[in-house]
């Protein structure tokens, strides 16, 4: 029998994850969310993957003909913009930020720490997610020597040198 939900949000709780903003680009629609589920999957070719809950509506935009993605990976120092894609609801999340258009129409944060501009490659269901695995068409690391935005124990967190 698998361990409860609980059991399992409280053990990962102690893997330390880089944060993201993924920006989607669907048809004529934009938007964007925080995203901890990322992960390089191949350099040949180049492929990333992003876990996108079924009940956010970015997981529908990703399922349309067409949609491309961007992921953001954030600096330490942007926190509150980590939050604003994570918590807005009802404002326009990309109304703080330096936003830019990348080479597939996704929007890509221009003082993100780096930042991949995907085409849909493949998706699978898992669970309560899909993993959504994009390939990359374009990056960018605009702020090589800054830290990363991580999130370890329920709290962002610095890395010291």
């Amino acid at each position: 029998m698998p361990i409860t939900s609980e059991e399992f949000r409280d053990a990962l709780r102690h893997f330390p994850a880089g944060v993201t903003i993924v920006t989607i680009k669907s048809g004529d629609e934009v938007h964007g969310l925080t995203v901890s589920a990322f992960a390089s999957v191949s350099p040949e070719p180049p492929l990333v993957l992003v876990c996108i809950d079924h009940r956010h509506h970015a997981h529908d935009l990703l399922k349309l003909e067409g949609a491309t993605f961007a992921v953001n990976i954030l600096r330490e120092d942007q926190t509150e913009l980590s939050n604003r894609f994570a918590y807005v609801k009802t404002e326009d999340r990309f109304a703080v930020g330096d936003w830019r258009t990348a080479a597939t129409g996704a929007p890509v944060l221009a003082d993100a720490l780096a930042w991949l501009d995907c085409v849909v490659y493949c998706h699978e269901r898992a669970g309560t997610h899909t993993i959504y695995v994009g390939e990359v068409q374009a990056s960018s690391v605009p702020a090589p020597d800054q830290p990363p935005l991580v999130y370890w124990n329920r709290a962002y967190r610095r890395l010291e040198p």
